[in-house]
């Protein structure tokens, strides 16, 4: 997932400013007792996310993978004191945990926390979003942006983490794609021609696609 030398990553985080006291608690609970801790966004592309939602000044997000919140909570520091972040996820096991940091947040009161299908709640769902963040299955991320395409606002942006995929994407060498590498690769061609949005694909952390409404 690392494309950048440890001596740089290490020198960008130093030079970043820190993960407030509820994300560093959330970041250590998570790799210490959660599954797949390498799917929190982390310090780094955590606060990328903020300062992307602090520079839109959203007033309202869609994002479709909760994990254990980290990223809704880094997206949520932009929200207009009268927005609303919805964020679904699939797996009820982690409920609990995510809920518990969402309470401790100063955004509570903001946050629609769903658990579910994303595809059959998108379509149900009637606001219009400045920000989608896709951090979900990857088979699905071409449904995902098919179905937030049209609830995004003329020059609102989606973003897709994990486009690069740890390099699979682009690794000549692999003897089979597997499933998961062929979605990302899909849906990064798709979405590069599609003449609906314009994209900018950056190596952060495991990839980020950016692609804004036109």
């Amino acid at each position: 997932m690392k494309f950048l030398a440890e001596e740089i990553e290490a020198y960008s985080e130093a030079h970043t400013e820190n993960e407030n006291e509820l994300l560093k608690s959330l970041n250590r609970e998570t790799h210490a007792n959660v599954l797949n801790p390498r799917m929190l966004s982390g310090h780094l592309q955590g606060r990328f996310l903020s300062m992307i939602s602090r520079m839109l000044r959203p007033e309202k997000i869609l994002e479709i993978g909760t994990y254990t919140g980290y990223s809704a909570l880094c997206l949520c520091e932009g929200l207009q004191p009268s927005g609303k972040l919805i964020t679904i996820d699939i797996n009820e096991e982690l409920e609990t945990l995510t809920q518990r940091y969402f309470s401790q947040s100063d955004f509570v009161d903001q946050i629609d926390y769903r658990i579910g299908n994303a595809l059959d709640i998108i379509p149900t769902l009637q606001d219009t979003f400045d920000i989608v963040f896709m951090d979900a299955d990857k088979i699905n991320y071409i449904s995902y942006f098919n179905l937030c395409l049209d609830k995004v606002r003329p020059g609102g942006f989606i973003l897709a983490d994990n486009v690069l995929w740890s390099g699979k994407v682009f690794d000549k060498e692999l003897k089979k794609i597997d499933k998961d590498t062929q979605a990302l690769m899909d849906f990064n061609r798709i979405v590069h021609e599609d003449s609906r949005v314009s994209n900018l694909l950056l190596p952060i952390r495991d990839g980020l696609m950016i692609l804004q409404k036109l």
